[in-house]
């Protein structure tokens, strides 16, 4: 039980600091492809509508700077990392669904996505 609360504890707080950190993403695409522009698209309004004042979005085409791609370990595209806040994180796909991002971010609870 206590590892229960304690995990709960950390997510709060969590929660809570995430209200006023610094967002640092790369978005990795392949290309000016639909999915490619359906997930820049995404990324933006999930920083403009969650993340507002607090989000550094940057898009990475694999083709044009694969380095980058290969430093940051992504093996498929559409792909957004997470930087900052720690831990790292990756997303793959393109974003359609915020909410598990969202939860994942600590952005906001799952109880709030019902």
């Amino acid at each position: 039980m206590s590892e229960c609360r304690t995990t709960t504890e950390h997510f709060e707080k969590a929660l809570a600091e995430g209200e006023s950190q610094k967002f640092v993403l790369s978005l990795f695409v392949a290309g000016m492809t639909p999915r490619s522009l359906r997930a820049i698209e995404n990324a933006r309004q999930l920083c403009e509508k969650y993340l507002e004042g607090r989000c550094e979005l940057e898009v990475i085409d694999v083709y044009q700077q694969p380095n980058l791609a290969k430093d940051a370990q992504v093996i498929a595209a559409p792909t957004l990392v997470k930087h900052l806040p720690p831990p790292l994180q990756r997303f793959i796909g393109d974003l359609s669904d915020p909410e598990p991002i969202l939860v994942r971010l600590a952005v906001k609870a799952e109880k709030e996505l019902s």
